[in-house]
This record gives structure tokens, sequence and C-alpha cells, in this order.
């Protein structure tokens, strides 16, 4: 099994959901990169997201789009992303790491290369945002035939047939986007997320993330009641914008409170 797969299994065993954060390698500067990674760990991240910074995150808010922007003026390219995982490979084997971003600097790498050089590094599973599962038959081979996961994005408007498209298609987990709308959205409800997760579970047996819309203990303890896992992201780029300097303790900080709450939950 994949460390994803693995993870997901121990954490079922032990009643508990993933939590996984994301922010954006190279945000807020470059050396802070591996620091903020196992400061992530230590505050109890069970898989970590990081983002690839892209000159249009079409799917963020501005929250993440600025930490994207500053990223880029830090001069932070895909290789510097996989050159980072590959350093925190060094002293953390077990958690799983998965590159999220776009299409664009995959393909100007070229896929197989980027393949190749993921792999090597010790990244786990990629999430590419503009690539709909109807355009996503070669990545996901030639992601397979390296050993890589490939995580797809699902959303409230997502119709059934896409989601035996996805279905036959994902690996590892698949990311539920919560709300219509970008990152850093607000005002979810639990409820109608209940309704959809006990839907798409009707087509796949992944676990199912949750994401978007989550921002405070509470709301992820109880996403973490109806999901396999609580994915937040601009509010913990939130945290690192607002303290630059103390970026590794701050992750740590703050996603210490947001475990807390998720562990005072019992499994759905």
């Amino acid at each position: 099994m994949s460390r994803i797969a693995d993870t997901f299994a121990r954490l079922r065993q032990e009643g508990r959901k993933a939590l996984i954060p994301f922010f954006t390698a190279g945000d807020p500067d470059p050396a802070s990169c591996v620091p903020v990674m196992h400061a992530l760990v230590a505050g109890g991240a069970d898989i970590i997201e990081l983002g690839v910074p892209f000159s249009d995150p079409m799917a963020d808010g501005p929250v993440i789009q600025r930490s994207s922007e500053r990223a880029l003026r830090n001069g932070v390219s895909l290789r510097d992303v996989i050159g980072w995982v590959a350093e925190f490979r060094k002293t953390d084997s077990q958690t799983p790491v998965v590159l999220m971003g776009y299409a664009n600097p995959v393909e100007a790498m070229g896929e197989e290369r980027f393949a190749k050089v993921a792999r090597e590094a010790g990244v786990d599973g990629v999430l590419v945002v503009d690539y709909p599962p109807e355009e996503a038959h070669n990545l996901v081979g030639i992601l397979d035939a390296a050993g890589l996961d490939t995580v797809f994005l699902l959303s409230p408007t997502t119709s059934d047939a896409r989601l035996r498209e996805v279905a036959a298609l994902g690996r590892g987990y698949l990311y539920y986007v919560s709300l219509k709308g970008v990152t850093g959205a607000a005002n979810i409800d639990t409820a109608e997320v209940s309704r959809r997760l006990q839907h798409i579970r009707g087509f796949t047996g992944l676990p199912v993330g949750v994401g978007f819309g989550i921002r405070d203990g509470e709301t992820a303890r109880a996403v973490a009641q109806v999901a396999d896992a609580v994915v937040i992201g601009s509010r913990l780029v939130q945290e690192l914008e607002a303290a630059p300097a103390r970026a590794a303790p701050r992750a740590q900080a703050f996603l210490a409170g947001i475990r807390t709450a998720m562990d005072g939950s019992k499994a759905a």
C-alpha cells in the first residue's frame, strides 16, 4: 500500500480522522518551507498538501492567491518544491505529501519527467486542479506507473456521470469541495456536506476529505464527524501571512488546536 493508504488504514483502526493542512511552498519565504512542513506534522498533520505556486490560481481565493504571488516573487519553481520534499524526507519517511497545483508547471516540466522526479523525491500524490477527469487518463497512467496517487476534486455540483469517472480514476483519497466558489469562502453547511458525502460513497470506496470553509476547531470537529479527512488551507495560510518570522511555530500552534478539536469528535 502507499503511504496515503497506510495512513488512512491506521487512522481507521484508531477511530480518528485525517487532518490535511495545505500551504503554498515558498511562502512566506523559501527557507521556511521544510520547517513549516515539520511543524505541521508536530501539530498533528496526517498528510500534507503542498501547494505549487502558480500565476493564475483560478480555484483559489485572495488569501492563497497572495501566497502564490509571494512565492513567485521569491523565484519558487516546481523544481524547488520537489527539492523541498526531498529535504523533508531526510528526517520524515512516514508523512504523506501531496503536491497540489495547476497543469502548466507540470506540462512545462513534462508529465513523465515530473512523475519520475516527484517519486524520487518522496512525493506520494498529485492533485492538479485544472485536469478534469476526461482529460486526465494519460496523466493518471503516468502517475500510476511511478507509484503516485492521483487525487481529484469533487464539488456540490458534480454529476453522477462525473462521479463515476472520478471514482474510476481517483487514487489515495478524493477531495470534496464543500462550497460553490473559491478557497477561503465561509459558511459551510455540515448537514448538506453529510448528505453529499453519503451520495459520493455510493460511487467509491476511497476516503473522502472535505475542504473549503473550514476555519476553526469547531467547524473541523463537525466535519470530522462525517468525513474521512479535514483539509484546511486558507486559514493556515493567513497564520503564516500574519507572522512570517514565526511561520513554523505559528503553524504548529494553530494546527495543534485543530487536531485537539477533531480528536474530541467520535468517528462517524
